[in-house]
């Protein structure tokens, strides 16, 4: 019996570490395997998210008109350029009777095109080239002009750095800048009425599109560090360097001219709201530009990430640049929303004349000119006179025998000094 149990004994302690050598097998493999899947992870997201094939510029595009088509369905129905609670049209303005100052009839939509022999059923579009012609000197010079004294490389400089940059960012530096050579082209430009929703038909705005196409290689360059300010203060720094080239960009340009209306002032009394006699205040004539949804911005991305290890051109940086600027785009000035620019008074005025003046400017000139110096003249000969009668005075009293001190008030000779208080002769 003693050795039976001794046997048993020595059987149980013997088969003790097998479970031990199968949980450390176990652990091993599953230590491995989460090793090995965390590296498989990692590998296909740098591999499909970060250097993956960004799409076709065409399937980029064609994606972003369909998404903007639908943003404007959706706003369009609730958005006009001119509605406004507090707008009152001219005609329900009572203007104080003036019989000086005639007040021409009301030119509607119709009125304006007949009268300018334009029909936008018929009328076939127009190149533009004079347009054209003028846009490029204006580009031209502005380019000439941002070369001198470096000023947009330090007004750009200063806009990057200023108070809008985020904190785990570090000093941004300007890089490259180039301009461009070519110069947009505007074509097929075309009239039509746009209804705002106005309830008269006939004062519906003149609206103006042209298509434009522009191909050069506009670029825009900066680097900077990204700071890692976790858990303590630059805990890592990572360099990275952008370039931003706009390729193509094509679309529909769409102007009209918005012209001035008079809002109603909020009154302090709601039962006087509506009354004829309330002041108004009146909005400045506006050029109002936008682009049709269905535009094409072609962009190249550059990008370097990285001081000793770099990585060059991610595409997913591109994306996210590339969505970025389209959004910008997309928030200022696609329809529906648009931008205005408040027109100056084009009334003709002197201070704005410029070149050579006129023979009427060159007259007034010459005779204000004699006019000062028949004063000074006129001035000078009084002057003379008087010292003349003062010298001829003193002259008579000292032949009659005046004492000497007398002549001490004025001296005729030796400068015509006055003694403070004297009395006029």
């Amino acid at each position: 019996m003693l050795g039976t149990r001794w046997s048993e004994m020595r059987n149980t302690h013997g088969n003790q570490p097998a479970p031990q050598e199968q949980s450390s097998l176990s652990f091993t493999q599953g230590f491995l395997l989460g090793q090995l899947s965390v590296v498989i992870f990692i590998g296909a997201f740098i591999k499909f998210f970060i250097f993956g094939d960004p799409p076709s510029p065409e399937t980029t595009a064609s994606s972003r008109a369909l998404a903007r088509q639908s943003r404007d369905r959706t706003h369009r129905r609730s958005f006009s350029i001119n509605s406004s609670p507090s707008v009152v049209s001219r005609s329900d303005v009572r203007l104080s009777p003036s019989n000086v100052l005639r007040h021409p009839p009301r030119l509607t939509t119709p009125i304006i095109l007949a009268k300018t022999y334009y029909n936008v059923n018929a009328h076939q579009p127009e190149s533009l080239d004079w347009f054209n012609v003028l846009i490029a000197q204006t580009i031209a010079q502005f380019r000439t002009d941002a070369h001198q004294d470096e000023a947009i490389l330090t007004s750009l400089t200063s806009v990057l750095n200023g108070p809008q940059k985020p904190e785990f960012l570090s000093s941004i530096k300007v890089t490259e800048i180039s301009l461009g050579e070519d110069f947009p082209i505007f074509s097929n430009c075309r009239v039509h009425p746009v209804d705002d929703g106005s309830t008269e038909p006939d004062t519906a705005r003149l609206q103006a599109r042209m298509d434009v196409d522009l191909s050069d290689l506009i670029t825009f360059g900066i680097e900077t560090k990204i700071i890692l300010n976790w858990p303590r203060p630059l805990t890592a720094v990572l360099p990275v360097a952008l370039a931003v080239s706009i390729v193509r960009f094509s679309g529909t340009l769409s102007i009209s001219f918005l012209p001035s209306v008079s809002q109603s002032t909020p009154s302090a009394n709601p039962a006087n709201s509506c009354s004829p006699q309330q002041p108004l205040s009146t909005t400045p004539t506006s050029l109002a530009f936008s682009f049709l949804p269905d535009y094409r911005l072609d962009l190249h991305v550059r990008s370097l990430v990285g001081s000793r290890s770099r990585l060059q051109d991610i595409p997913k940086i591109a994306q996210m640049v590339e969505s970025r600027l389209h959004a910008w785009i997309d928030e200022r000035c696609v329809e529906p929303r648009v931008q205005q620019v408040t027109l100056p008074s084009l009334w003709p005025r002197k201070k704005n004349t410029r070149g050579p003046p006129s023979e009427d400017d060159d007259g007034l000139g010459v005779r204000a000119s004699e006019t000062i110096r028949d004063i000074r003249e006129e001035a000078r000969r009084e002057v003379e006179d008087e010292r003349r009668k003062d010298r001829e005075h003193w002259e008579r009293e000292a032949a009659a025998g005046y004492p000497e001190g007398l002549r001490w008030r004025s001296r005729a000779e030796g400068g015509g000094y006055e003694m403070p208080g004297a009395m006029p002769p």
